[in-house]
């Protein structure tokens, strides 16, 4: 698996979002958490992910953007690491639930531990 992020990969449907989010499971390593949904896609893609960042506690899009930024280049970056043994195809959506800003070293130690988390999950199945 490569250091990429590319466009096949964004979860952009809104029918899988909506099905994400009624059906889906969450692990957490504040202030993030990751909602998960076993699921098969047409293309070649193993992992479709999203990531969020609410508006109720960042009210300038700036802050937003700047969250979901970080959020992208640590996924893209432990994504290899994480995902290399595992078969199956997910839905992924990572939420920062966190009050307050950030900086990168802080969400990839965070980002670190939440994979593994949800790795641990998923690999006895």
């Amino acid at each position: 698996m490569s250091f990429s992020y590319p466009k096949k990969e964004k979860l952009k449907s809104q029918k899988l979002i909506e099905q994400l989010f009624s059906e889906g499971k969450s692990v957490s390593a504040y202030p993030l958490r990751m909602v998960y949904l076993k699921t098969e896609f047409e293309d070649d893609t193993q992992f479709k992910t999203g990531v969020s960042a609410s508006k109720r506690n960042f009210k300038k899009a700036v802050d937003r953007n700047r969250i979901k930024r970080l959020l992208r280049e640590a996924y893209r970056l432990n994504k290899a690491t994480y995902f290399n043994n595992i078969s199956s195809c997910y839905t992924l959506m990572i939420l920062y639930i966190g009050k307050d800003g950030t900086d990168f070293a802080s969400v990839d130690k965070k980002m670190k531990q939440l994979l593994e988390t949800f790795s641990k999950k998923v690999s006895p199945e």
